[in-house]
């Protein structure tokens, strides 16, 4: 029987109020050893509050801060993410974006795939980062590196 851990559970009457919602979802999920995450944004995980607004560099700042966060407390780290999906709702933002992303991500290799969208749930977030990590096994051999 597979098990799966919810982090941070929540439901959209909180996060979106002005909004006739009403799903429980949670932040990230762990199954089968791999960490499948909430796209983030420029929101803040406990407040709820956006950060950054009318700023994309800010606001991907802190989806980087927040995939790190929900990694760790997924029992991954930023080091094992394997996919990341970006989401912008202008692409001259790609840029700004990226290099935000690259600094986070240096050496890190994941696969990536860019949207460029017309809105995400509401109207002052500018980008929205997807990540997918695995959790790491320690190594039999630590001086075996697999890079193709």
């Amino acid at each position: 029987m597979t098990t799966h851990t919810r982090i941070r559970p929540f439901n959209t009457k909180e996060t979106y109020p002005e909004q006739e919602l009403d799903n429980d979802l949670c932040q990230a999920v762990v199954a089968g050893g791999v960490v499948y995450l909430r796209g983030q944004i420029g929101q803040d995980l406990d407040s709820r509050e956006s950060v950054g607004i009318g700023d994309v560099e800010a606001q991907a700042e802190k989806a980087m801060a927040n995939i790190d966060l929900l990694l760790r407390e997924s029992g991954s780290q930023l080091a094992d993410i394997v996919k990341v999906v970006v989401y912008l709702t202008d692409i001259r933002y790609r840029e700004p974006v990226y290099r935000v992303m690259g600094r986070w991500l240096k050496g890190v290799h994941p696969v990536s795939t860019g949207l460029v969208v017309d809105a995400l749930a509401r109207p002052e977030w500018l980008v929205e980062i997807d990540a997918t990590a695995v959790i790491s096994e320690p190594a039999a051999d630590a001086g075996i590196e697999g890079t193709r």
